[in-house]
């Protein structure tokens, strides 16, 4: 028998953060790992996603919006919240029926910043399919956990 212990919640969950996948590895789901890592590199190359996040984290908004192609980008932001709650739920046995709330949320509302990169401007900028995505993130898990805690509230008075 091996002394395998598994990984912290938090850990796995920042190793996602790093690349999907990874915290599958870290939670010895290496086929699922596998699967995971294979889709991001997919949708990343098909989307031209690392050139977008070059242009946008260099100012040039308009060539990052040129450079997408947001059909396969909008791929992106459930697969990456996916394998970020995937693993988060792996490790340490997570058994939280709602776990998964903050995430999906979070997805959706990525999506729709990814939706609107194109046209939103906030205070006369516009941010494009990098930027605005990752601040529709905030309310997105913020509402996400504001459900979570009211559901755990109500199931905590039903008992």
């Amino acid at each position: 028998m091996s002394n395998y212990k598994k990984p912290k919640k938090h850990e796995a969950l920042l190793w996602s953060v790093a690349l999907p996948g990874f915290g599958q590895f870290l939670n010895r789901r290496y086929y699922k790992g596998s699967i995971f890592i294979l889709l991001e590199f997919i949708v990343n190359a098909f989307a031209n996603f690392n050139l977008a996040i070059i242009y946008s984290f260099t100012g040039e908004i308009q060539k990052a919006i040129d450079v997408t192609n947001f059909q396969w980008l909008m791929f992106y932001p459930c697969l990456y919240m996916f394998a970020m709650w995937d693993a988060y739920r792996e490790a340490e046995g997570e058994t939280n029926s709602y776990s998964y709330l903050p995430f999906v949320f979070g997805a959706f509302f990525v999506t729709i910043g990814l939706i609107y990169s194109t046209k939103l401007k906030i205070m006369g900028v516009l941010f494009g399919p990098v930027i605005l995505p990752i601040l529709f993130l905030v309310p997105g898990l913020s509402v996400g956990f504001i459900i979570y805690y009211i559901l755990l509230k109500l199931r905590g008075k039903k008992k």
